[in-house]
């Protein structure tokens, strides 16, 4: 028998994540969810419908609850939220324009700054936040709910992944 290669290896770990996932009682699987998408009923959505066959079908229904969320589910989602951090080896001038940015941007939208950084280098994290932070300055406060939301399924769907994953 061959060795495994990495794709097997990652499908074999998310399959043995998700079996938990799905044999897990639901109170605790909406914990789990709790961590991927601050929204009681988003995580309520998505445990009622296990068991799922494959991580696919668990993100296609994370993404559909994404997309059915209410203002006050959004809000409350939105609420749990935590602006990242630059790493502590960040220059200071790097952290204090941060800082001061993602200032500006809860003092408009008066909720964290979410953004999904999957595929971007470490390296370019700060720049990308930075840059994100300063183009959806510009948007009007409706403009930048929907944003947010796209934001906020797609950090859902990478924390989903990550979790079931390393189960």
């Amino acid at each position: 028998m061959p060795p495994a290669i990495p794709a097997q290896q990652a499908a074999a770990r998310h399959l043995t994540g998700l079996v938990r996932f799905n044999a897990a009682p639901q109170g605790l699987a909406e914990q789990w969810l709790l961590g991927c998408c601050g929204s009681r009923r988003w995580a309520e959505r998505v445990a009622a419908h296990r068991p799922y066959p494959t991580l696919d079908a668990l993100l296609a229904a994370a993404d559909e609850a994404g997309y059915d969320l209410s203002k006050a589910d959004l809000d409350e989602a939105l609420a749990r939220e935590t602006a990242a951090l630059p790493h502590p080896d960040a220059p200071p001038a790097a952290r204090t324009a941060l800082g001061a940015a993602l200032a500006a941007y809860e003092a408009s939208f008066g909720h964290a700054f979410v953004i999904s950084l999957d595929g971007v280098p470490a390296g370019e994290r700060l720049n990308q936040v930075l840059a994100g932070i300063r183009s959806r300055l510009g948007n009007e406060r409706e403009e930048e709910r929907v944003v947010a939301a796209e934001e906020l399924r797609r950090l859902a769907r990478s924390r989903l992944t990550r979790s079931v994953a390393g189960s």
